[in-house]
């Protein structure tokens, strides 16, 4: 893959990604989801918010919309946002059908009140990429999202893989990653912050990458990094599986069991392949 030795860290990823392309099949990861709240979370503005239900209005409501919008529940493209409800704080019949189809993803009691088990979910650190990405939002969703229904749609509106001509991938790292020089490559990996608008600080979006064949892999440098499980710290071997599957051309999966779960705690390592991530991997390659 690469011209020169690198880190462990560099090394057992790039072995994941290894694993991934080969289809192999591991078991399930029995790491549990342990959600640790944190005052200074981009996310805090939803404990403010918990309870709320459609026809409240809640200083905050603007923001709950946006993260929605962010993650694909809603969306306002084509449309006069100022008519729509898009910016301000009613809690209105589009943001309530919302709350049931981010509820009815994540296999929560889907009432458009946002209660509290959807709330911790919420505040959860996750992926950047959207859960749902160039498909409508309308649909209800009533029972489990695997991979075989959810292939990637990351760009462009059709499913997007690797040709089979890169299927021997290159790699390398942005300038200022620490210890290593970036040298052309089909995958390039970063840390960045801010990132535009997509980095929020720390114990929010914790990293994202792009659908192939674009190749970029970003980690928030705001966020505390270890190799391995450590309290109050992102495991950074974990966070790279989760965003090779998208630099692979994976989707999110609502399985939360499986690597392409969005969400994951600090002090958390998940390192196994969920049957519904073999079965991602393969309807995409073998077809």
């Amino acid at each position: 893959m690469a011209s020169k030795p690198l880190s462990p860290f560099t090394t057992l990823t790039l072995d994941l990604l290894l694993i991934l392309l080969s289809l192999l099949s591991y078991p399930t990861s029995s790491e549990s989801h342990n959600h640790t709240n944190s005052s200074s979370s981009p996310f805090k503005f939803l404990d403010h918010l918990n309870g709320s239900h459609k026809g409240d209005h809640i200083e905050g409501i603007h923001d709950l919309k946006l993260y929605l919008e962010k993650f694909g529940y809603i969306s306002y493209d084509g449309q006069d946002r100022n008519h729509t409800h898009a910016d301000d704080d009613d809690f209105d019949d589009v943001l309530e059908s919302a709350v049931k189809d981010y509820q009815h993803y994540y296999h929560l009691r889907a009432t458009g009140i946002l209660d509290g088990k959807t709330v911790s979910k919420m505040m959860t650190p996750r992926c950047g990429v959207a859960d749902h990405i160039g498909v409508q939002k309308s649909i209800t969703v009533t029972k489990r999202i695997t991979f075989m229904e959810s292939l990637t749609i990351l760009s462009s509106g059709a499913s997007k893989k690797w040709p089979r001509s890169k299927y021997h991938l290159t790699y390398g790292f942005a300038p200022g990653t620490p210890s290593e020089a970036m040298t052309p490559a089909d995958i390039k990996i970063s840390f960045e912050y801010g990132d535009g608008s997509s980095f929020d600080g720390p114990g929010g979006i914790l990293a994202h990458a792009y659908s192939p064949t674009h190749g970029n892999f970003h980690y928030d440098a705001d966020e505390p990094w270890s190799v391995g499980a450590l309290e109050g710290y992102y495991d950074l071997e974990t966070v790279a599986l989760h965003e090779i599957g998208h630099l692979l051309g994976l989707a999110h999966s609502s399985v939360e069991g499986a690597i392409m779960y969005p969400y994951i705690s600090s002090g958390v390592t998940k390192l196994d392949l969920h049957h519904d991530d073999i079965h991602g991997i393969r309807a995409l390659y073998e077809s």
